[in-house]
């Protein structure tokens, strides 16, 4: 399941450009175009069927709308009624690719490109658009031809599938805000370039900007669906859940409300928390016939937040098992991975956890080690979640203390002392202002002392006590330090000092088992070393 991921949308083409193609009945044709631009596929399809036939632009957005909504063949024996048309070809150097047929798809757009001569901009740009929107063509040859048909037309339609362009080559979201602001700063309506800007802040993790953008594409046009979409994401990740489903909500009234507008709607659902909302919407899609690889991702994701993990298990299993690999996101992997860990299966968790840190492209993957870990928490692999919390601090940097606790929390946990000795020292020496972690020596130092024998944990029980004050409002806290330090003392026959930790018990617990038997034992005379 992708969650909160933007998919690059083709800018409304010059309309002017193909003028000629359709004359008296542009504005129908038009519609069809902006409801293919706007995702509304179905309603597209409808608008440009009986057009198709005197119209090649018509005919070429039909077979694009075919083609996004997975009807390949279809789609090219659409493309195949104007063999000629330079946008008709572009199409089918789009078949080309998504057939994998590279070699094809360049011959077609190295032929559209060659067609714009000294002075034609359209065949350069068509050329471009049939790489930029499929996979495995040049892409630095895309933005060339952009670039080219720039300057014999510098429109806006270009300038934004530039901007997408750029966007799929590492380091290129500077060029794509660039080309993105030209067309706002030439046109303040253009919904669309105001979307992309939106995107790219997204992508940011700058929410606030982009939500202020995608308020703009909104306020560009009303009619446009696809903001309403983007600010439900956005206001997901600034903690607004509610807003967050109001605009999904507005997004399906003016969407074509087919099975992929409501997988989105699940989606929201399930990232805005309504798990039994998700579940019945994807159970209602697949008792349909819907049958497509997300569903069980969204479906087995909610599933394991209401704790239902074997029925978790299953169905993400399916997603990943039918998804195409290259949809498959770090987020699901970790989810996989934390719900194979809370059914016992560590060892396979450990795999697609390792996946999903090989698979996440960020610089900073400290989210993906935290989210890693907490599964194994979640599972009760507390060593497991150790190591995880372990490579987190190995590997980031900022890390915060409370990181370092479950640490080293999860060392103690798992019983492996020594390392959790260390990582709380660790932690007591970047973290000063954190009494937890003194006192946490002190639990792990008693837990390799149970008898109070050597009394190691003394000085950090100490340490901690001068540091908190008796006032201190976690009793269980103190009744580990007090019960402790009351039987080191009695191991060292120093009895007044015992006695002075058994008054503060009794003033947290009176009644505490302890608390009696070490009076009890107390009171008997001590034994005498050496002899029996």
């Amino acid at each position: 399941m992708t969650v909160l991921n933007m998919n690059i949308k083709q800018p409304i083409a010059a309309i002017a450009f193909f003028a000629f193609s359709f004359q008296a009945q542009a504005q129908t044709v038009e519609e069809g175009i902006k409801m293919y631009q706007y995702e509304r596929f179905e309603s597209a399809k409808k608008i440009l069927t009986p057009l198709a036939a005197g119209s090649s632009i018509a005919n070429y957005y039909l077979g694009l709308a075919q083609l996004s909504t997975e009807n390949k063949s279809e789609a090219k024996s659409t493309f195949e009624h104007y063999p000629e048309d330079n946008a008709n070809l572009s199409g089918l150097a789009r078949i080309a690719y998504l057939n994998n047929d590279i070699t094809e798809g360049n011959r077609i757009t190295t032929l559209l490109a060659s067609k714009a001569g000294k002075k034609a901009w359209e065949p350069l740009k068509l050329a471009a658009d049939a790489i930029t929107y499929t996979k495995g063509g040049n892409v630095q040859q895309a933005i060339d031809w952009y670039k080219d048909a720039i300057k014999r037309n510098d429109n806006n339609e270009t300038r934004l599938a530039l901007g997408d362009a750029y966007q799929q080559i590492h380091g290129g979201g500077g060029e794509a805000m660039n080309n993105y602001e030209k067309v706002t700063g030439r046109d303040p309506k253009n919904s669309l370039a105001f979307s992309k800007i939106g995107a790219l802040w997204y992508a940011a993790k700058n929410y606030n900007l982009a939500l202020e953008n995608y308020n703009k594409a909104k306020e560009a046009d009303p009619a446009n669906p696809l903001p309403y979409q983007d600010l439900a994401n956005a206001y997901f990740w600034t903690g607004k859940y509610e807003i967050a489903r109001q605009n999904i909500e507005k997004y399906l009234s003016l969407s074509d409300k087919t099975s992929e507008d409501m997988t989105r709607y699940a989606n929201i659902l399930y990232l805005s928390k309504d798990y039994a909302g998700a579940i019945k919407t994807i159970q209602e899609l697949i008792a349909k016939g819907v049958n497509k690889p997300g569903l069980y991702g969204i479906l087995g994701f909610s599933q394991y937040e209401t704790k239902d993990y074997a029925n978790a298990l299953n169905n993400v299993r399916i997603y990943i098992t039918k998804q195409e690999a290259d949809k498959i996101t770090p987020f699901d992997l970790i989810e996989y991975g934390k719900i194979l860990a809370v059914n016992n299966q560590s060892d396979s968790a450990d795999v697609y956890f390792t996946k999903a840190i090989n698979k996440d492209t960020s610089s900073n993957k400290s989210d993906v080690y935290r989210q890693i870990a907490e599964g194994f928490k979640a599972g009760k692999d507390y060593a497991k979640a150790a190591v995880w919390y372990d490579k987190m601090i190995k590997n980031s940097k900022d890390i915060p203390a409370i990181d370092y606790f479950w640490r080293g929390a999860m060392y103690y946990y798992s019983k492996n002392y020594q390392p959790a000795a260390k990582a709380f020292e660790e932690m007591e020496t970047k973290f000063a202002d954190q009494p937890s972690a003194t006192y946490w020596r002190g639990r792990v130092a008693a837990a390799m002392d149970e008898e109070a024998k050597t009394c190691e944990a003394s000085p950090f029980y100490q340490k901690w006590l001068e540091k908190v004050g008796p006032e201190y409002d976690k009793k269980s806290d103190l009744m580990y330090a007090y019960q402790y330090l009351a039987l080191c003392a009695y191991n060292k026959n120093d009895k007044t000092t015992m006695n002075t930790y058994l008054d503060k018990i009794a003033t947290i617990d009176a009644n505490n088992s302890f608390l009696k038997q070490l009076r009890d034992a107390g009171a008997k005379p001590a034994p005498t070393k050496g002899k029996k």
